[in-house]
């Protein structure tokens, strides 16, 4: 029996959300996942969530309805995995601190905008990381606050060239978690659909959604 996987997409258009939700789904379906996708937060009502092995959401800076924000809990809770990425999964609906608990992390500052900065791989023996040594991106730079109790797989150092007062901090950029009976997992890597051209960030994300649908 397949895998099954639901992705929903909207929000800001500057993640390129739906290109972005096609990128997934063909990752997905690489893997003989059966992927549903929708528009809006609304497809979280149009399905039986239990249903299925993943979720990944894709919506940036956008609200939900707090039945649907409350069946996502519900079915992570009881199970089922969720994958998400950047924006689309860590800056999606900033009033819903619910939501923010089962991701691990929001959102705050991106200082300095799309630059060049080095993710350094933390968890070398992660089955998620296996292969994968530091490497040089060039993105927004995610400052997140984040849970302490994440697994936390890769980082990436702040200079103060944006910000003086962060000089040196060191962030998650990757992680992975539990919520309840489901597993969690993300990466603040993916700005644009154009970012799984890059190789680790891609091969992150692929292995990062198996592990979360188990």
């Amino acid at each position: 029996m397949s895998k099954t996987a639901l992705i929903f997409w909207g929000g800001w258009d500057g993640h390129t959300p739906r290109e972005s939700a096609e990128r997934v789904a063909t990752l997905l379906r690489a893997h003989r996942v059966d992927v549903t996708i929708g528009e809006g937060t609304k497809t979280l009502l149009e399905h039986d969530l239990t249903g299925f092995d993943l979720i990944v959401p894709m919506v940036t800076m956008s609200t939900i309805e707090k039945e649907e924000v409350a069946v996502l809990l519900r079915a992570v809770k009881g199970g089922v995995g969720l994958a998400g990425f950047h924006g689309t999964m860590g800056d999606s609906f900033r009033n819903e601190v619910e939501y923010q608990f089962m991701v691990g992390g929001q959102w705050v500052a991106h200082p300095g905008n799309i630059i060049d900065y080095r993710v350094t791989v933390t968890k070398p023996d992660d089955p998620i990381m296996a292969g994968i040594s530091d490497f040089p991106y060039r993105s927004e730079q995610y400052y997140m606050h984040v849970d302490p109790s994440n697994e936390v797989l890769a980082t990436t150092r702040f200079s103060g060239e944006y910000l003086d007062f962060i000089d040196g901090v060191e962030m998650p950029v990757v992680w992975k978690k539990r919520f309840g009976q489901g597993r969690v997992f993300y990466s603040s890597l993916g700005h644009q659909a154009s970012e799984f051209d890059v190789p680790e960030m891609r091969t992150i994300f692929e292995r990062g959604a198996l592990w979360a649908m188990r």
